[in-house]
């Protein structure tokens, strides 16, 4: 069901710095921009893309809403590491399990990105 997300953007060059970044960390590549100037990334069938905004005005966070993607927890913290070096904010709660003992136990880790776009690294365990 899935096809592609897309965040918006006020500065496609440190969005891309950032994205690079996080996406390499767990084995993908650079992404690319394209002629109307948003920034793709594609990996097994979706796509991610980061673009200004198509109406002219300046990119907010939605509020309330997440990207989540799924990860490995050593890939999560490489992630969670490598977007804070480049530019990202760390929020919640450390990387880690959350509900430990449980069927639905789950390794999280999340960051925002220079625009304040919410992004979490989800790992099941026994998954």
């Amino acid at each position: 069901m899935y096809s592609h997300m897309m965040v918006g953007s006020n500065d496609i060059d440190r969005s891309k710095k950032f994205y690079d970044a996080i996406f390499k960390a767990i084995g993908g590549r650079e992404g690319i921009v394209d002629e109307k100037g948003r920034l793709i990334y594609l990996h097994n069938g979706g796509a991610f893309l980061v673009t200004k905004p198509i109406d002219g005005e300046p990119a907010t966070a939605g509020n309330g809403c997440t990207v989540g993607i799924a990860m490995t927890p050593e890939q999560a913290d490489a992630w969670h590491a490598a977007g804070v070096a480049a530019g990202g904010t760390a929020i919640e709660d450390p990387p880690g399990v959350r509900g430990e003992g449980t069927p639905n136990a789950m390794y999280l880790a999340y960051l925002r990105d220079p625009d304040g776009n919410k992004l979490c690294a989800l790992h099941r365990m026994g998954s």
